[in-house]
């Protein structure tokens, strides 16, 4: 109970301090944030339409495939950090806080990574790119890295061209940039992780990982106690490493594990 009381009030933490990088940061300076914000704030920008609706609206139909995809508490996370974003921003003034939009940009990113970085390790996500990200990963060594890239360019392409601000764009590459960086130092930098669970409660942590996942089990004695342990293998995306973390501890209290940043995978890792 206490563990999901720290979840969600992390997560509407979150969800506040994205409001307010949105609202009196970027969307004063018309800036653009990365992924599905980024683009509702450029709808709003051009036809003056709520860009927290816009916001929340978008979400929703990737919501619903990452419920059908992924499962549901991740995206239950994810749900809520939406919805409480969309409506923190209805109340928020758009008033800016820093009137030099490089001070915007900087500052914005920072809070909006913060906020993205404090969603991911409480469980869950501020929805957008984050989810599709989750599925497309789950099963293939996707380069989402480049993917959101190339996306979040168009957009920001789209902002300058039409605006025939080129400022404006620059501006937001930075906020983006900025936002990234704090995301990979809060929570993990790569999308894929390996975790080595050395563990006495095999049969429970296999029949419950492979639910959901492929489980490489080696066998393994301890140096000082010369006990026979056993040690699972699985390989994960960072967006369900809060969920595996969870699950370990519940069903294993005592296990040790250790959680590593994989570079690259071969081959399928995934069990189907």
């Amino acid at each position: 109970m206490k563990r999901t009381l720290y979840e969600l009030g992390a997560i509407l933490a979150g969800a506040l301090l994205l409001a307010v990088g949105f609202n009196m940061l970027l969307i004063p300076h018309q800036l653009l944030a990365g992924g599905v914000s980024g683009v509702s704030m450029l709808i709003g920008y051009f036809t003056n339409w709520n860009i927290g609706i816009m916001y929340l609206l978008l979400n929703v139909p990737v919501i619903i495939w990452g419920l059908v995809a992924i499962g549901k508490r991740f995206i239950v996370l994810s749900l809520i950090s939406v919805g409480a974003t969309a409506w923190f921003m209805q109340f928020l003034p758009t008033t800016p806080i820093a009137k030099e939009p490089m001070l915007a940009a900087v500052f914005g990113g920072v809070i909006i990574g913060i906020a993205s970085g404090i969603s991911l390790r409480a469980g869950g996500s501020t929805g957008g790119f984050d989810i599709v990200g989750s599925i497309v990963t789950r099963n293939r060594d996707f380069p989402l890295g480049s993917f959101i890239f190339i996306l979040n360019g168009l957009v920001i392409l789209s902002l300058g061209y039409y605006k025939k601000n080129w400022d404006l764009a620059l501006y937001s590459m930075l906020s983006i940039y900025v936002s990234s960086k704090l995301v990979d130092s809060i929570h993990i930098r790569h999308v894929k992780v390996t975790a080595f669970i050395v563990t006495k409660e095999k049969n429970r942590l296999v029949e419950h990982l492979l639910k959901n996942r492929g489980v490489t089990v080696m066998k393994a004695e301890g140096a000082y106690s010369k006990q026979e342990k056993d040690v699972l293998m699985v390989v994960t995306t960072r967006y369900e490493l809060a969920e595996l973390k969870k699950s370990i501890l519940d069903l294993d209290p005592h296990a040790f594990v250790n959680i590593m940043e994989t570079v690259s995978v071969l081959g399928q890792f995934r069990r189907h």
